[in-house]
C-alpha cells in the first residue's frame, strides 16, 4: 500500500518535471499558456526592432534635423503669420489682435532708435547749444515715447476687454508695448495689416 502511494507520487512528480522541461526547452521567457511563435514570426519582430534602434550618433543627428525643420517652419510663419507654428508667446487671437492694433497705428516708440542715435551724434558735438538741445530733445522724446504708451495701452486693454471678454488676456498689453518699440519692418511676427486698418 505504502509501494504504490510511492510511485504515485514518483509518477506525478516525473510527469510535472517532463511537464516543465517540456515548456522550457520551449520557449523560456514565454509565460504559461503562451504558443510559441512561428519562426517567421520571430524574425520579423527582430527585424523590425533592429530597424528600430539607432545609434546615439544617428538619434543625436535625427534630432537635430527634426530641430532645424522645426525653425524653418517657425521662420516662415514669422514671416507669413501662420498660427499653427508660431513660438508660444505669439500664439492666440489675443496675440494676433494685440500685434494688428499695434501695427495698424503710428507709434512715436518705434521712432525710438534712429531719434536715439540722432541725439547722442547732437550730444558729441563738442557745441554747447546743440548739447542743450540734444538733451531737451531727448527730454522731449521719452515724454511723448510714454504718453503714447499709456495711451496705447489704456485703449488695446478697451478693446481687448471688448473684444475677448472670456479669454485670457494676460500680458497681452505689456506684448503690444514692447512690439511698439521695434522698427514697423523688424517686427516679428511680420504685420498684417496696413496702417489704418481697423483691425
Amino acid at each position: 500500500m505504502f509501494r504504490s502511494r510511492a510511485k504515485e507520487e514518483k509518477a506525478s512528480a516525473a510527469d510535472r518535471a517532463t511537464v516543465t522541461d517540456s515548456q522550457q526547452t520551449r520557449h523560456p521567457e514565454a509565460p504559461k499558456g503562451r504558443p510559441t511563435p512561428k519562426r517567421s514570426q520571430a524574425q520579423s519582430q527582430r527585424r523590425s526592432v533592429a530597424n528600430t534602434t539607432m545609434s546615439r550618433k544617428e538619434a543625436s543627428k535625427r534630432q537635430r534635423e527634426e530641430r532645424r525643420a522645426a525653425l524653418e517652419r517657425q521662420r516662415q510663419a514669422l514671416a507669413s503669420g501662420d498660427e499653427r507654428y508660431l513660438p508660444a508667446r505669439d500664439k492666440g487671437p489675443v496675440r494676433r489682435f494685440a500685434r494688428d492694433f499695434v501695427d495698424s497705428r503710428f507709434n512715436i516708440a518705434e521712432y525710438f532708435l534712429p531719434m536715439a542715435v540722432i541725439i547722442l551724434v547732437l550730444s558729441m558735438i563738442q557745441v554747447p547749444q546743440l548739447q542743450n538741445a540734444a538733451l531737451l530733445l531727448w527730454l522731449v522724446v521719452i515724454v511723448m515715447i510714454v504718453l503714447d504708451s499709456i495711451v496705447t495701452g489704456v485703449r488695446l486693454k478697451k478693446r481687448l476687454a471688448e473684444r475677448f471678454p472670456d479669454d485670457n488676456r494676460r500680458g497681452a498689453v505689456a506684448y503690444a508695448l514692447m512690439r511698439s518699440l521695434q522698427m514697423r519692418r523688424l517686427r516679428l511676427p511680420k504685420p498684417q495689416v496696413k496702417r489704418g486698418e481697423r483691425p
